[in-house]
């Protein structure tokens, strides 16, 4: 069984009336069997250094609240990893000073008087992170995350994956909305895995036309078209012992899903114009943010190509499910923003954090992440406040129905143009004009429309 060991700190004289503040130790030990260290002001100023073994977690307390922020620093730079809850037992601890000591290193709080049933569930769940950190640290993978933000619960589930899926060598698909941090995942799987020190390659399918799509990935030999002067690798031969990262697949066209089922099977590939086989040590990531599944019922995706890249998959969630993490990662992107721009010491006030946490984020971390970057070159203050977070005047209700509507429909308008397309250029074998003829639509339109959706009429001729 794990020994964990919780340590109260009391920066000014002890003074609360609450019962279950005043028998704390006690508490604690009877219902979670921890050890208790209590650490008085004396010790605080510079901080013990000769408390042993490093607490699994600081509960500070404020019972005037005087000294609370110098005694949140002194903790914070003597153990900079561990968690701190800090628990306010004065009435005059107001709301901004609470989101203040949150954004200077508080990991969570709660105020006096509190119940059992609020206090004790907080508890667990911090030690309960403290057993997966030391989980992670025990693995064959040694886990340095500094781009991966985040203490949610569903947040941390995916990063303890994190080695099971780096030790492996099948394919990944991550699914998540845009914005959640896929690519980011992607990076993380490869970095703490066997091919950490070749090439991760990462490829935009959405913005690969269909034409290029096999010599992108695959290459050429010299002479295999018109152009080609010389033989030119592909991206696979380029990534070599390291991770390819296929984003947004849900994109590719039939002829690509075809070309990347093969590679697949056996991980070999002809580069054009080429009469050789090569085998390849290449590892495939993907992600979507579509639902695959329901692309196949469509036939808008093929099911063995989605079998194929489903051997292993991990979802990220939302940052609307991680309302916990957004302090941090908006802190977070301050300092990154803060040093990128050279202006000094930033943070949030109570108000600018409350702000963030009553907005939906429909484009989850990447939107927050644009959000904290505009307040930081717009704004002169060191203190950022409610009016220079700039965020859409709609209520959290409307936005949502909104966003998510919008969403549908544009997925779907790209879907059917996507499919109609598809069939109207099979049925007259890749032939422009009668196909454009067929759907009532200008030559000119029709093929804007094929760009726009990577399609090309070479893959529907049937050859002669």
């Amino acid at each position: 069984m794990d020994l964990h060991h919780i340590l109260i700190v009391d920066p000014e004289p002890y003074s609360c009336t609450s019962e279950n503040c005043q028998k704390l130790s006690e508490l604690i030990r009877n219902s979670l069997s921890v050890d208790v260290v209590h650490s008085q002001t004396a010790t605080l100023f510079p901080f013990d250094r000769g408390v042993s073994p490093p607490p699994s977690l600081v509960l500070l307390r404020d019972s005037t609240p005087m000294r609370f922020p110098e005694a949140l620093r002194s903790l914070r730079s003597r153990w900079a990893e561990i968690s701190i809850m800090g628990i306010f037992c004065s009435a005059t601890a107001t709301p901004a000073d609470i989101f203040r000591n949150i954004c200077d290193g508080l990991d969570d709080f709660l105020c006096c008087p509190f119940r059992d049933i609020d206090f004790l569930p907080r508890i667990q769940r911090f030690l309960e992170g403290k057993r997966t950190a030391s989980r992670l640290q025990l693995a064959d993978v040694r886990l340095d995350i500094q781009s991966l933000v985040g203490e949610s619960a569903c947040f941390l589930s995916v990063i303890e994956k994190i080695p099971r899926l780096a030790r492996s060598d099948a394919t990944v698909l991550i699914l998540g909305e845009t914005g959640t941090g896929k690519e980011l995942l992607a990076r993380e799987i490869h970095y703490h895995s066997p091919r950490q020190g070749k090439p991760f390659i990462p490829v935009n399918c959405g913005a690969l036309p269909d034409h290029l799509f096999e010599n992108e990935l695959f290459g050429h030999a010299k002479g295999a078209f018109t152009d080609a002067s010389s033989a030119e690798k592909g991206l696979i031969a380029e990534a070599e012992g390291g991770t390819i990262f296929l984003d947004e697949v849900d994109s590719l066209s039939s002829s690509a899903q075809i070309k990347l089922l093969r590679f697949l099977q056996d991980r070999v590939y002809r580069p054009l114009g080429s009469p050789k086989s090569i085998s390849a040590d290449v590892r495939i990531i993907t992600a979507t943010n579509a639902d695959l599944r329901q692309l196949v019922e469509a036939k808008l995706f093929r099911e063995d190509l989605y079998y194929r890249i489903n051997i292993l998959s991990i979802s990220l969630p939302p940052l609307r499910e991680r309302l916990d993490d957004i302090p941090l990662l908006a802190n977070f992107f301050l300092s990154r923003f803060d040093s990128q721009y050279g202006r000094g010491v930033v943070r949030l006030s109570s108000g600018a954090v409350q702000k963030l946490l009553g907005y939906p984020w429909l484009g989850n971390v990447r939107e927050l992440e644009g959000v904290i970057q505009r307040a930081v070159i717009l704004t002169s203050s060191s203190i950022l406040q409610p009016d220079d977070i700039d965020l859409a005047s709609s209520s959290r209700g409307e936005m949502l129905a909104e966003g998510f509507f919008r969403s549908a429909k544009t997925q779907a308008v790209h879907q059917f143009e996507r499919t109609y397309l598809i069939e109207v250029l099979s049925a007259h074998d890749g032939n422009i004009t009668r196909a454009a003829k067929s759907a009532g639509k200008e030559r000119r339109t029709f093929q804007r429309l094929l760009r726009k959706h990577g399609l090309s009429r070479r893959a529907f001729q049937i050859p002669k």
